[in-house]
């Protein structure tokens, strides 16, 4: 992989590799999220996807996670505009509306330590499903 490619690419000329590298890991994205039924506004939970595994962050069965989690999505390319609900610290969302990285995105430290230490990812701040009870009593806003 070139070093700081995000920089040279767009989106579409990046390699399968380089684009999964975008991925923070923060698991921000494996959240569930519920639409208020009052103003069809999307609004995000703490409540993890079973598999997300809470302190890596990371899922716990990413080759298998379509079998098992029938509505994980794979964020590709060419459905970057249907991502809306993605965060604002997400790199896809990101350089796709012509930002940069964050200085704690792991492609820039060579870790996921800063991105933890800047309190960008889900460590420590959510609930598997399987003990959240009432979706509607985990709402929140940090992660959008």
């Amino acid at each position: 992989m070139q070093a700081d490619f995000w920089y040279t690419k767009s989106l579409e000329e990046m390699s399968d590799g380089e684009w999964e590298a975008l991925c923070d890991g923060c698991g921000k994205c494996c959240l569930n999220k519920l639409i208020d039924e009052d103003t069809d506004e999307l609004v995000h939970t703490n409540v993890a996807c079973e598999l997300l595994n809470t302190h890596s962050c990371a899922c716990s069965d990413y080759a298998n996670r379509f079998a098992k989690v029938p509505d994980c999505l794979k964020i590709t390319r060419d459905k970057l505009d249907d991502y809306f609900w993605l965060p604002s610290t997400c790199a896809y969302r990101l350089l796709a509306e012509g930002q940069s990285l964050p200085s704690w995105h792991p492609l820039r430290t060579g870790s996921k330590s800063a991105m933890h230490k800047a309190g960008q990812s889900v460590r420590g701040k959510v609930v598997p499903e399987s003990k959240a009870g009432n979706w509607e009593d985990h709402i929140i806003t940090w992660a959008s």
